[in-house]
């Protein structure tokens, strides 16, 4: 199965509520582009990201609306915001770094939102005979094989390989590569 290569940038998912603080009540983020997971897309609207060291502005918004924020960042940021988050699956927040967001209209602290996601693959439940969810494989991309890739499964989900910015630029990787998972 050839897998399409996703890079992927810092970035931010937010709740209603935290729009909201961040835009004005009710506002309604832009889509600029749809991204290649059904249903997502980067906004025209950006925030600033703030530590206590340092801040990063024009950080992207990915939509549509979430359960919970949370905060990308890469591996490249953590020494200039002065944090150290975790790699983790999204969503797995616990234990991770605290930031904060500014937008126009307000901002929000929040401990435990910030992680550098790990690499995976996106695959469609109906897609997913012989995966389960959080199983690592590893991938080959060119002549380069990377390991821990965690597989991610989900009714909404298409076939992507997801990795990190910096991981890419390392690696002379770039979007629309083409990967395999390798057989163990």
């Amino acid at each position: 199965m050839n897998i399409r290569v996703g890079v992927s940038n810092r970035h931010v998912h937010l709740t209603k509520e935290d729009v909201d603080t961040l835009f004005g009540k009710d506002y309604k983020l832009t889509p600029r582009n749809y991204l290649d997971q059904p249903g997502q897309f980067a906004t025209t609207e950006t925030v600033t990201l703030k530590t206590a060291k340092n801040i990063k502005e024009n950080v992207r918004i990915v939509g549509p609306i979430r359960d919970y924020t949370q905060v990308e960042v890469l591996e490249e940021d953590k020494d200039y915001l002065g944090i150290n988050p975790p790699i983790r699956n999204s969503g797995d927040l616990d234990n991770s770094e605290t930031i904060t967001i500014i937008g126009p209209k307000g901002e929000v602290t929040k401990p435990n939102i910030c992680i550098i996601a790990n690499r995976h693959i996106h695959i469609n439940t109906r897609d997913a005979e012989g995966y389960y969810n959080d199983q690592i494989v590893s991938v080959k991309i060119k002549n380069l094989v990377l390991n821990d890739v965690h597989i991610k499964i989900a009714d909404n989900f298409a076939w992507s390989l997801h990795i990190n910015k910096d991981e890419a630029r390392q690696n002379n990787i770039e979007n629309g590569d083409i990967a395999i998972i390798k057989e163990e």
